[in-house]
């Protein structure tokens, strides 16, 4: 059971009624990470807010996944790589290449040095050395994109973040991540 209760969407009102609302037409359902950080309408509009604008960016839906998958194993959240990879998996995303997006790997050489680039930001706190900026500039991804990664980063985080303390409940085909010691 979530540490921090999720709140049921018959319940919420004002504010966070409305964003509820706005995730369950968008998604077509409410998960349960948004229910529980329904608990701050503030961080729940955030949380909506960057997941809409990315959707509107310029990676496809199938990168911004695989880096999702990529991140919330860096993050242990169990999850956010349910989530991700059941999402992934409804965008087109290959059972190899979900798989794969756990080690930040990809089939296709250049969704993976964008995953190792992600990687790296995580596991560097951003601080990433000019031949790591200049790899995945290399693959073809423009300074745009390269910003675009670091939101979906900071997105996959938060999330993460919220789910291991809130311990959420996982309403999706559960994925454990390897959990570092």
């Amino acid at each position: 059971m979530s540490r921090i209760p999720a709140v049921e969407t018959a319940d919420a009102q004002g504010k966070t009624k409305e964003l509820l609302d706005r995730v369950q037409k968008s998604v077509g359902m409410v998960p349960n990470l948004h229910r529980v950080a329904a608990q701050s309408p503030a961080a729940l509009d955030g949380l909506i807010s960057l997941m809409q604008a990315l959707d509107q960016g310029r990676l496809k839906p199938q990168l911004r996944q695989q880096i999702g998958i990529a991140v919330a194993e860096c993050g242990g959240s169990d999850y956010c790589l349910s989530a991700h990879t059941t999402f992934g998996k409804m965008v087109g995303v290959s059972d190899d290449d979900l798989a794969l997006a756990r080690d930040a790997q990809a089939s296709d050489a250049r969704v993976a040095t964008a995953l190792r680039f992600a990687r790296e930001v995580v596991e560097t706190c951003g601080q990433v050395s000019d031949d790591d900026l200049a790899m995945v500039l290399q693959a073809g991804f423009s300074q745009g994109d390269v910003v675009e990664i670091v939101a979906q980063i900071a997105l996959t985080l938060f999330a993460s973040m919220v789910n291991n303390v809130a311990e959420t409940d996982v309403e999706f085909p559960l994925i454990s991540a390897c959990k570092a010691a």
